[in-house]
């Protein structure tokens, strides 16, 4: 088990360094993409001082939870997109035929697929997060621990969301928009308080869109820890990893049929 656990950590690394190297490649473009993304979530940042200087609290959030909730979702995004940048192309690498390439590679498909590409915008956030927390928000040896922990859970989570989106495009076809809205209702509703929304908008962003699990709860847990609340961010981590993980490879068994057809007809 050591072993294997070591042989994944290994290719991971690998993948990794090789996505890093090529991204410095053009070192102007990279630096251009991060400091674009330092300045857009900033004009963001500064949104929320000027609406905070005016407004003290909104149902229970003060400025320091926003700050912490924009540090927190922008590096659990900037890891998903920098870790795992094709989980954003993943539709268009399906309907397109491209996932030929990867099936015919050794290691997990999915896996492969996933880490084969970075996202230059989320290096930025992934750089933007933690040196918001670090700065604006008190930082204690706990807290550290905990918007480490609160960062990884979130990169896994938009993951698998953007793999559910994609995976889309295996019955669907085209699926490129709707797996784009689907992210970008992600990312918008992460970065609001969970307590401005009721009803049915509520229960969808704990459920079927889960943005509060990659922002509103982590923040909630480092402004005051609650076990319960650390069940919740790393159960449904978990159960969101397991559910793509199973409708990608049911999916891709259709892929395999289709192609096979085709083929066939061919």
């Amino acid at each position: 088990m050591a072993a294997k656990v070591g042989r994944w950590a290994g290719f991971l690394l690998a993948y990794w360094r090789i996505n890093l190297l090529a991204v410095l490649e053009y070192r102007a473009s990279f630096l251009s993409q991060v400091v674009g993304m330092f300045i857009n979530d900033g004009i963001w940042l500064a949104f929320w001082a000027l609406f905070f200087a005016k407004v003290k609290l909104v149902r229970g959030w003060d400025s320091e939870d926003i700050i912490t909730l924009w540090a927190v979702v922008t590096f659990g995004f900037g890891l998903a997109c920098a870790l795992a940048g094709n989980s954003l192309r993943l539709a268009g690498l399906i309907m397109r035929g491209q996932m030929d390439y990867y099936l015919a590679l050794p290691k997990d498909p999915l896996v492969h697929v996933l880490v084969s590409d970075v996202n230059l915008f989320g290096l930025g956030d992934a750089l933007f997060g933690p040196l918001v927390y670090l700065l604006l928000t008190p930082v204690t040896w706990q807290r550290t621990g905990l918007f480490l922990l609160a960062g990884l859970c979130g990169a896994v989570v938009f993951t698998s969301v953007n793999v559910l989106a994609g995976s889309l495009a295996f019955w669907l076809g085209s699926a490129e928009t709707l797996a784009r809205q689907i992210f970008e209702g992600m990312v918008t509703f992460s970065t609001y308080p969970d307590a401005i929304f009721s009803g049915a908008v509520k229960v969808a962003i704990y459920t079927i869109l889960p943005a509060a699990i990659v922002g509103p709860v982590p923040a909630r847990l480092l402004r005051r820890f609650d076990p319960h609340l650390l069940a919740l961010e790393l159960g449904f981590t978990a159960l969101s990893a397991a559910v793509a993980t199973v409708v990608f490879r049911l999916g891709l068994r259709h892929y395999e049929s289709g192609n096979l057809l085709v083929m066939r007809g061919s």
